[in-house]
Parts: structure tokens; sequence; C-alpha cells
């Protein structure tokens, strides 16, 4: 089904408000989410709402989300517990705050869960001319390559170049598949592709309740294996422990740099420029229509739906969140 773009936001607040969020926090979750399905990203959209009611029963309430140190190039975030994607915004913020005095700035924050998109923050900072780099991890539900015990997050990484139209943007898991997408599947009865995951015995399984159980499968083998840990080991700078078993206390790291600190600002975004046309123009493979560069779909996709001016949602997924948001308040 479809739903005006201010009615799915003015949704996804409501509901997140009955959950136990401000009304600041919940529209900030609202507009990352809302942002995910205009861009074409079901599972990481409007479905985790549901997912983020459910953890916020089980919390206390969140407190503040403070800077606790801070040098010329570099600060500290507690989260206080919040939501990483309110989190993520204030941390985002900071390192382009530096980045504009200093030229270069690393944030690290802690005491937080749940990160979304990743490119949704790195995009925030190259709109401003600015290179951003953000890795997180998460509450561990991936085997490393070869094993079968969850140790590690879905560990996500995204880096946006600024260029002389959209920010140029790589944002991957390196997991198999994610969380919210298992969860979508579990909600909407359908079966994961098959090589995604293994049940908690270590055997392939296409069922997302028995992946829940088990554990995700890491991306490209060896090689998002590497990648996973190497996002593992920025987390545990950021403030994460080792292995995180509950959902929680997650690491969130960000680079960000001024361009202009190695090259012209200007030179350095029509070189970007310049890449990103090649990319595109140049010969596809037989059997491929066309070279993409990545999130180049995401970003199209995005101004063709506000242009309609609607988002999609999964019938299912959209009456459970109205059930959530029409529930009488508790006094």
């Amino acid at each position: 089904m479809h739903l005006p773009i201010a009615e799915a936001t003015d949704l996804a607040v409501r509901a997140l408000m009955r959950a136990g969020m401000t009304a600041h926090a919940a529209r900030i979750v609202a507009d990352h989410l809302v942002d995910a399905n205009l861009c074409g990203h079901e599972f990481s959209s409007l479905a985790r709402v549901l997912a983020i009611a459910d953890e916020l029963r089980n919390r206390p309430p969140a407190g503040e989300i403070r800077v606790v140190r801070e040098t010329p190039c570099s600060a500290v975030i507690d989260g206080g517990d919040n939501l990483a994607y309110v989190v993520s915004i204030t941390a985002i913020d900071k390192a382009v705050e530096i980045c504009r005095k200093n030229g270069v700035a690393v944030v690290g924050a802690r005491n937080t869960w749940f990160s979304g998109r990743l490119a949704y923050y790195v995009e925030r900072a190259a709109r401003q001319g600015y290179i951003a780099m953000h890795t997180t991890n998460t509450t561990a539900r991936v085997a490393p390559f070869g094993g079968m015990d969850r140790l590690m997050g879905t560990n996500p990484f995204a880096i946006a170049f600024p260029s002389e139209d959209d920010p140029l943007i790589v944002d991957i898991g390196t997991a198999a598949t994610t969380w919210g997408h298992v969860l979508l599947a579990k909600t909407k009865g359908e079966p994961l592709p098959e090589g995604q995951a293994v049940d908690n015995q270590g055997r392939p399984t296409v069922d997302p309740a028995a992946a829940l159980e088990g554990a995700f499968l890491p991306w490209g083998g060896h090689r998002g294996s590497g990648l996973s840990l190497a996002v593992q080991l920025l987390s545990i700078l950021a403030g994460s422990a080792p292995v995180v078993q509950e959902v929680g206390d997650f690491g969130l790291f960000f680079l960000v740099m001024d361009p202009d600190i190695l090259m012209p600002r200007d030179q350095y975004k029509a070189q970007v420029s310049e890449l990103r046309r090649a990319i595109a123009a140049s010969r596809p493979m037989a059997g491929v229509s066309r070279v993409r560069v990545p999130g180049d779909g995401s970003l199209q996709l995005r101004k063709q739906r506000l242009a309609a001016g609607v988002v999609s949602v999964d019938e299912r997924v959209y009456q459970r969140i109205l059930a959530l948001a029409d529930r009488s308040v508790k006094p």
C-alpha cells in the first residue's frame, strides 16, 4: 500500500511516542525511517518502528546525550542509552563542527543501541562538503567465517564523498543479511535466500525464526568477515565491549575530514564527479544493462518518490504500526 510522506512520518512519530520516546527524538527517528523507504530500503524503514517499540518497553527512560571528552580534533559522546538514530545525529554534527575548525575530526559515541542506515549520517556531512566515514558494531548475531558462534555484529560500514552534484556514497553491511531484513521476512512469512544464515546447530537455513536463534553468515566469505572484524575493533575504540551480547552499548565511530587539507575542495569535488561519470558511462559486461555507481540508485529512487509524494509499506506492517500508534497512552 501507499501512504503520503507526511502521513507516514506522522504515523511513525505517534507510534514511537506511544512507545515512550520524546516528540523530538521520535521525529528524528521517523524522518530517518521514511527516508530509508524513499531510498528503497524496506527492511530498514517503517517496519523498524515495531522493533524499536519492543525494545523500548524493556528499557528504562533514556538519559542525556553528553560530550564527555573533547580535544581540538576529537570528541567522545555518552549516548545516555538513547537510540543511536538520535545519538548518531548528535555525533555527526559534532564531527562536522570540529572538522570545520580543524580540517579533520574523529568522534566516538557509546552507551547507545540500534544505529539505523549509516548512509543517512555520512550523507549529512558530505552535503556540507566533507568526506565522512562511519562504522558501528551491533548485537552479536553473525558468526566469523567458518564458524557458527555469534561473535560479530552485522557491522555496517559507510563512507561518503562530496561531489558537484549528490554525494557519492558507499554503504555496505559486512553480514550476508541484517537483523531488520530477517525480522521483516519473519513478519511477512517469507523465507530467506539461501546462504545467509545457519540454525543453532550450524546447519544452513532459510527459516527467519531459525536464523534468529542461530547465526547470520558474513558477506563475502573471509573478506567480509575480515572487514567486520575491523569495524568491531573501531567500535571498541569508540567505547563498546569486544562482543555485544545484548541490545545496547554499541560503539559508533565517525571520521570526517575536509578535502581542502590535501587539495582544493572544489577541485576534489570535480574529480569525484568526473570519476562517477566515467563509471556510469563505462561499458557493461554481457548480460548487464548498465554499470551502476554505488549509492546512486538509492539517490535517484528518493528523488522519484519525493516527486510522487508517497512511500510504500506492507499492509501487515502498516496495521501493526497503526495499532501501536492508536493505543491509549497509559497515565
